[in-house]
């Protein structure tokens, strides 16, 4: 089954997670779940987004719960580096791209004595700073379970972390290291964003970029959702899940 969208008809429809399904790290609202339901029970879904996959456990698979449609909905964590699928039975890896120990211990030297040489090494944060997510290291400012309104004042025009990730990119050359939500920096192997989570998922399921339709938040020059825009994949914009909810449902309730 398809959705239409301005005339076009569409065979998945993929989604950010954190500012465009649901505030950062919070579990989606009860208007996103809703209208995602409804949309599942008829057409494909993926959610691709830099958390690992036990964000994606406590953010969206326990707040939808059981459904029939959990067969249609497709997960990628830390950007499409790991990839995720309901079995009929269970939620089970498809495949899953880890860094190696050495890229991890260098990366997290990299940016812990970035963070601190630049003054963006926080001491009073929400949980740790640096995350293993197995297939991604990610900075976090204010810790993982920083509050959205604590983030959002920390770097409201995305200076800091941008001079974090510069640091970064230059010192780990050889690893991909880019900005992710609000107060985060990610690194990955090399050539890894959420293109490359989109096209792992057309080379499975068999799809071109004309029979997808993507919902990002991150869209502007930069932002961590644009290279699938760049792909050639059709893009909204969005600002906040408020705005999705209102734009998914005039696509599902049409």
């Amino acid at each position: 089954m398809t959705v239409s969208y301005q005339g076009r008809d569409y065979r998945l429809v993929m989604f950010d997670l954190d500012d465009t399904l649901a505030p950062s790290k919070s579990p989606l609202p009860d208007e996103i779940a809703g209208v995602l339901t409804r949309m599942l029970d008829t057409t494909a879904g993926c959610i691709i987004s830099g958390g690992r996959f036990a964000q994606f456990q406590a953010q969206v698979i326990d707040r939808l719960g059981s459904f029939a449609g959990a067969a249609n909905l497709h997960l990628m964590p830390t950007c499409g580096t790991q990839y995720v699928r309901w079995s009929g039975t269970e939620w089970e890896t498809v495949y899953a791209e880890y860094l190696t120990d050495d890229e991890k211990a260098r990366t997290l030297e990299v940016l812990e004595t970035g963070a601190k040489e630049l003054g963006l090494w926080e001491t009073d944060t929400w949980g740790p700073v640096l995350e293993d997510r197995g297939s991604q290291i990610t900075f976090s400012a204010l810790g993982q379970t920083a509050p959205v309104d604590a983030k959002a004042a920390w770097d409201p025009d995305g200076a800091k972390k941008e001079a974090l990730r510069a640091y970064g990119a230059q010192r780990l050359p050889d690893l991909e290291v880019r900005s992710g939500g609000s107060t985060s920096v990610d690194v990955t192997k090399k050539g890894i964003d959420k293109a490359y989570g989109a096209r792992k998922l057309m080379s499975i399921l068999d799809l071109g970029r004309e029979d997808i339709l993507f919902f990002g938040d991150r869209l502007d020059e930069g932002g961590n959702d644009r290279p699938v825009q760049d792909l050639g994949i059709t893009s909204i914009a969005v600002h906040g899940w408020e705005d999705t909810f209102a734009k998914l449902s005039a696509i599902v309730d049409a």
